[in-house]
């Protein structure tokens, strides 16, 4: 068995559950033991970084403090899931190397909690480099047993793990291979697909709605274009976007796409042979039956939508009043001269 310290990461057990069960699922086969950062905390995703530096780089170095006491019993691999808190995580540990001043001020944050973290000490994974690079594919193709024959998957990483690739885990940052590599070892057939490290809109789905529906059918239409039965990804933000919102895209656009997307360790789980139900199928809001039917296996039940929720206030949430800022009222100023 392969030993690494797992940072889960604030989505795995609410919105990426399907990834959280169905990498708990094929941990086994493949030799991976993970052993949770006791007490971690969330990252702090993207935002916080806008709001103050030297906190939000403490929040994600009290995981890494942690995680370094953690690794005193033997493994100093850390491995994420998740795309955002990967980079968080690489991120932090660059910049503390890379900066001395940066690293004093996080260290002195982490005292008031009796915390230390050395830049340097941990080696920082995203899932798929560790599965790639580490476990090797060798042994994946040894727990083939179900082929993805005949199943056109289009591999989309998103944006955030292949660059700025501070440590140069990966093949290139546009147009990375591992996944790629993984899927074709599984028995898909790999689709063509030149937007695999293009942006999935983030949070601007809740920024400017109009935006995010255009990044999300740029990449649904040309996924369709290839004729692509489903495409994969290894981060929760990128399939909440295009599985969550692609309805709502359809309706801004009048389309009228059905486009799956589901996580690589579920593609990895049905090709050797797990039951689709312990692999999160069906928690998926387009359904991804005909990934089950091309290869066939039966789909578990759908998950009953959730009951609708009240309706919105037409004047919306109470929100504080915005502190006054002397820069923008001179901005207001000289736009209404």
């Amino acid at each position: 068995m392969s030993d690494y310290i797992l940072y889960p990461g604030c989505s795995m057990e609410t919105g990426a559950r399907a990834y959280y069960d169905s990498l708990k699922a094929i941990s086994k086969p493949i030799g991976l033991n993970l052993k949770e950062i006791d007490d971690w905390n969330c990252c702090g995703a993207t935002e916080y970084f806008g709001i103050s530096k030297t906190p939000a780089y403490a929040l994600i170095a009290r995981n890494l403090a942690l995680a370094a006491e953690q690794a005193a019993n033997g493994t100093r691999k850390v491995v994420a899931p998740c795309s955002a808190c990967y980079l968080n995580l690489a991120k932090a540990d660059h910049y503390m190397r890379e900066q001395p001043k940066l690293g004093r001020q996080v260290n002195e944050a982490l005292a008031a909690g009796n915390l230390s973290y050395k830049p340097g000490s941990l080696d920082i994974h995203h899932l798929l480099d560790v599965i790639i690079y580490d476990i090797g594919l060798d042994v994946v193709e040894k727990n083939v047993v179900r082929p993805l024959k005949g199943v056109r998957v289009a591999p989309y990483l998103g944006c955030m793990v292949p660059r700025p690739d501070y440590d140069h885990r990966w093949s290139d940052h546009d147009l990375p291979v591992e996944l790629d590599m993984l899927l074709k070892t599984l028995g898909a057939d790999v689709v063509d697909y030149p937007l695999k490290t293009e942006c999935c809109g983030g949070h601007m789905p809740q920024i400017s709605p109009a935006t995010a529906f255009e990044m999300l059918r740029r990449l649904i239409s040309v996924a369709d274009e290839r004729d692509t039965d489903v495409m994969t990804t290894i981060c929760p933000m990128c399939q909440l976007n295009i599985d969550g919102y692609q309805g709502e895209m359809n309706g801004f656009f009048g389309t009228n796409y059905h486009m799956p997307i589901l996580f690589f360790t579920q593609l990895m789980g049905l090709a050797f042979g797990i039951d689709p139900k312990e692999l999160g199928f069906g928690l998926e809001l387009v359904s991804a039956r005909n990934v089950l039917d091309a290869i066939g296996v039966k789909a578990p039940p759908e998950t009953p939508p959730a009951p609708p929720r009240r309706p919105r206030k037409p004047e919306g949430l109470p929100m504080p009043t915005p502190l006054a800022n002397p820069q923008i009222e001179t901005l207001k100023k000289e736009v209404t001269k």
